[in-house]
C-alpha cells in the first residue's frame, strides 16, 4: 500500500483524511485487474484516457508498481499505427466495444507518462515508452487540421474526422507539451511538434470558429484552462465568464447547462485548473462540496448527483472520478509531480505561429 508519507499529501481539510484517502486508493487497485488494466468499474468498459488518469492518480499515492502496470498495459495494447480504440470491455482487453479512436484518448499517454517518470525518476520506464509516445503523438498530429485545431477522431474504418472538440484539442494540447518534455529529457529535440503545438494553442486562444459549439458543457468552459492554453487573466476572465452558469454552490459543477446534475469528475478537473491559475480557495471549496458523492465502503465516488430529484445517477462507482479527485488533492497538497504537470510552468510551449489571423 501506499507510504504514509504519501497518505499524508492526500490529507485535506473537509475531502479526505488520512483513512478515507488509504481507502481511496484501495478502491482503485482493487478495481485494477491483475494485467493493469483499470475499467472504470468492474464489468464495465475500460477507455485509455481515464486509465490513465487511474495510474496517475495511483502514482500520486505511491503505487508505482501498480502504476507501472498499467503503463504496461497500454504499451501492450497500442496499435500497429500507434493508436488505441476507445474501448475495450472489461475482462478480455481484446473485446473491442469501440473501434473508433479519438485523438485526445491516444494523445493522454504523454501526460501519465511524464507524470510517471517525474513521480518515480525512472529512466528505464521512460526509454521503454518513448517509442510509444512517439507513436502515439504521429497518430494524433495526422488530424491537424490547416488551422492548428486537431480533428476528434477516426472513425471504424479509419475515416478521419475532421471536426474538432475545443475540450479534446486543450487535452491534446496539454499532451504535446508533456510529450516534448519527455523529447527534452531525453536530448531528442522534435521542431515538428513545436510547431503543432504552437498552433493548437493559438486556435484554441484566437479562433473558437474552429471547434465545434459545444459551450453548453462545463469541460468546454473549463479545459483551455486545464491544458494550459490560458493563464493570466485570460485564465482568470474565462473562469469568471461562465462561473454562475456552471457551479451550483454547495454541490459541485453541472456537466451541462440548464441540466440539474452536478458531476465528480468535472468537479475535480475545475478544482485542478482553479488551482493552476492560483485559486486554491476556490478549488478546495468544491472539492468539499463534491465529498457527497464519496462511498465510505468502497472509498470510490459516484458519477454524479442530480440535485432536482436528491438522487445519485447514474449508480456508478467509477475509477475516474476517484482519479480526477486524488490529482486535484494532490496538487492542492504540494505533490511535484502533479505540480509541474498541471502548473506547467517548466512544460515546453512549442512555437506560436507568427502570424495575425
Amino acid at each position: 500500500m501506499s507510504s504514509p508519507e504519501r497518505t499524508e499529501l492526500l490529507v485535506l481539510d473537509g475531502v479526505l483524511t488520512a483513512d478515507q484517502a488509504r481507502r481511496t486508493v484501495r478502491g482503485l487497485l482493487d478495481v485494477q485487474r491483475a494485467d493493469g488494466a483499470i475499467p472504470w468499474f468492474r464489468g464495465h468498459h475500460l477507455d485509455p484516457w481515464d486509465h490513465t488518469e487511474a495510474a496517475m492518480a495511483l502514482d500520486v499515492a505511491g503505487e508505482h508498481e501498480a502504476a507501472d502496470r498499467a503503463y504496461a498495459w497500454l504499451a501492450r495494447h497500442q496499435n500497429a499505427d500507434g493508436s488505441w480504440y476507445a474501448a475495450y470491455h472489461d475482462g478480455d482487453a481484446d473485446d473491442v466495444t469501440d473501434r473508433g479512436r479519438e485523438s485526445n484518448f491516444v494523445a493522454y499517454i504523454a501526460v501519465g507518462v511524464w507524470h510517471h517518470y517525474l513521480s518515480t525518476g525512472d529512466d528505464t520506464f521512460l526509454d521503454r515508452m518513448w517509442p510509444v509516445v512517439c507513436a502515439a503523438v504521429a497518430w494524433v498530429l495526422r488530424l491537424q487540421q490547416p488551422g492548428g485545431q486537431i480533428g476528434w477522431k477516426r472513425e471504424d474504418d479509419g475515416t478521419p474526422v475532421d471536426d474538432a472538440l475545443l475540450t479534446g484539442s486543450s487535452s491534446v494540447h496539454h499532451a504535446l507539451r508533456c510529450a516534448l518534455a519527455i523529447a527534452e529529457q531525453r536530448e531528442e529535440p522534435q521542431p515538428d511538434w513545436e510547431l503543432a503545438v504552437g498552433a493548437l494553442r493559438h486556435a484554441v486562444r484566437r479562433h473558437p470558429e474552429r471547434f465545434l459549439d459545444k459551450s453548453r458543457y462545463s469541460m468546454d468552459w473549463y479545459y483551455p484552462v486545464l491544458g494550459g492554453v490560458l493563464r493570466g487573466d485570460e485564465a482568470t476572465e474565462r473562469i469568471a465568464a461562465h462561473w454562475d452558469t456552471f457551479v451550483v454552490p454547495g454541490l459541485g459543477v453541472r456537466c451541462v447547462d440548464p441540466n440539474p446534475w452536478v458531476t465528480g469528475g468535472e468537479s475535480a478537473e475545475l478544482a485542478l485548473a482553479l488551482w493552476a491559475v492560483g485559486q486554491s480557495d476556490r478549488a478546495l471549496t468544491i472539492l468539499q462540496d463534491i465529498q457527497r458523492l464519496r462511498d465510505p465502503a468502497t472509498g470510490l465516488y459516484w458519477t454524479g448527483y442530480v440535485f432536482e430529484d436528491r438522487a445519485v445517477w447514474p449508480e456508478e462507482l467509477t475509477t475516474w472520478t476517484a482519479g480526477s479527485v486524488l490529482l486535484a488533492v494532490a496538487a492542492l497538497g504540494g505533490d511535484e509531480a502533479t505540480c509541474a504537470v498541471f502548473g506547467g510552468g517548466g512544460l515546453p510551449g512549442g512555437i506560436e505561429p507568427d502570424c495575425p489571423h
